[in-house]
């Protein structure tokens, strides 16, 4: 009885066993040679310390070249004011009309005064010489005569300035008073205008930033007023200034309340693109750092608060590295802490890979022109 016994517990262990083997067979690839998917196709560039442009950006505002207030030298109501707030008017342009009844009136009696001076003046001379009046008679009538002259021009002047007009050709602001007040005289601001066919700049580096130019002997002379220094703006809607300015002023001290230095570079403007209390943003071109390593902005990714980029390593495998941005030089972004000569860093292809996968690395632009074949979109 205890043989038949044995002998079924054996086959049932044979099936099992015949049983996990096919099971075991059906999960191998049908492919012995294949292990897993190819490695995914990236490009890399190599880095290598070379002499880079670097460029500095900052915040600035547009200011008027020259800003004169509209004043008036004389008292009166104001009855006209014939321009439109905000327009351009050239020099002569009316601006401002004031009430002339006093000063019309001032005018016909210092012209009244004049002439009987003049008379007086005209009938002792010829006396002089006759001896019929002396010297002194003369003098006094002279002296009355060159004292009405002054009045009558006086008068005059005051007259004429009962017109405020423009003396400058530029954008006129807002009136600060209208049509029915009184004007006091010069104390009253009435409105100003800009000169446009040339306006400032202005930009305030920081005293960090400040420091680190003035460490190096090159970039120190850049920011010297009429240095070789480029200035270029980048308007609100991102578009570039089809023209450069120039470094024309520095402060000749730090703004103790912000820690910054003014700036103020000169544009010419004769489209009138860039206007005052206009917001921008300014690009300075001109310095070169030595032996910078630089890499393509796409190469660098961010997450979870810090930047980093993806390098080939040892064995062709993906690795990342936490890396230190600096400016930007052109499309490049500059890597001051992270990265080593001979580092291969991942451009393109980024989104195929995983740190720790294999990888294969195409240069840069072998890749790019790769990506035009037919061959390569299949």
């Amino acid at each position: 009885m205890s043989q038949p016994l044995e002998h079924s517990v054996a086959a049932v262990r044979i099936t099992l066993i015949a049983t996990a083997a096919v099971f075991l067979s059906s999960c191998q690839p049908r492919n012995a040679g294949f292990s897993g998917f190819p490695p995914a196709e990236v490009s890399v560039v190599a880095v290598v310390p070379r002499d880079v442009p670097e460029t500095f950006e900052f915040p600035g505002e547009v200011a008027p070249y020259r800003r004169i207030e509209v004043r008036s030298r004389v008292e009166g109501v104001i009855e006209q004011r014939p321009f439109t707030e905000g327009a351009i008017v050239k020099p002569g342009d009316l601006l401002y009309r004031l009430d002339k009844v006093k000063y019309e009136a001032a005018l016909r009696s210092a012209r009244a005064r004049l002439e009987n001076a003049k008379q007086s003046l005209d009938r002792v001379v010829p006396l002089l010489a006759q001896q019929v009046v002396a010297q002194q008679d003369v003098d006094n009538a002279r002296a009355e005569h060159d004292a009405a002259q002054a009045a009558y021009d006086q008068a005059k002047k005051d007259l004429d300035d009962t017109d405020v007009r423009a003396r400058i050709e530029g954008r006129v602001g807002r009136t600060l008073l209208e049509v029915g007040a009184r004007v006091t005289g010069p104390s009253d601001l009435l409105t100003t205008i800009d000169r446009l066919d040339s306006v400032y700049v202005i930009f305030e580096p920081s005293s960090q930033q400040l420091l680190q130019w003035r460490e190096n002997p090159a970039w120190r002379s850049l920011i010297e007023p009429r240095s070789r220094l480029v200035v270029q703006v980048v308007l609100p809607d991102g578009t570039l200034l089809p023209r450069i300015g120039r470094l024309d002023f520095v402060a000749p001290s730090l703004d103790a309340a912000t820690g910054t230095q003014e700036f103020r570079a000169v544009f010419q403007n004769t489209d009138r693109l860039l206007m005052p209390g206009q917001f921008a943003r300014v690009r300075l071109l001109g310095f070169t750092r030595e032996r910078a390593i630089a890499v393509p902005e796409r190469a660098v990714q961010t997450g979870l608060g810090r930047q980093f980029v993806y390098v080939v390593g040892n064995g062709d495998t993906v690795q990342t590295r936490d890396v230190q941005t600096g400016p930007w030089a052109g499309n490049q972004w500059i890597i001051d802490r992270g990265l080593e000569p001979g580092d291969r860093v991942i451009v393109d292809g980024i989104q195929k890979i995983a740190p720790g996968r294999p990888a294969k690395p195409v240069p840069l632009g072998d890749s790019t022109a790769a990506q035009g074949r037919p061959e390569a979109s299949r």
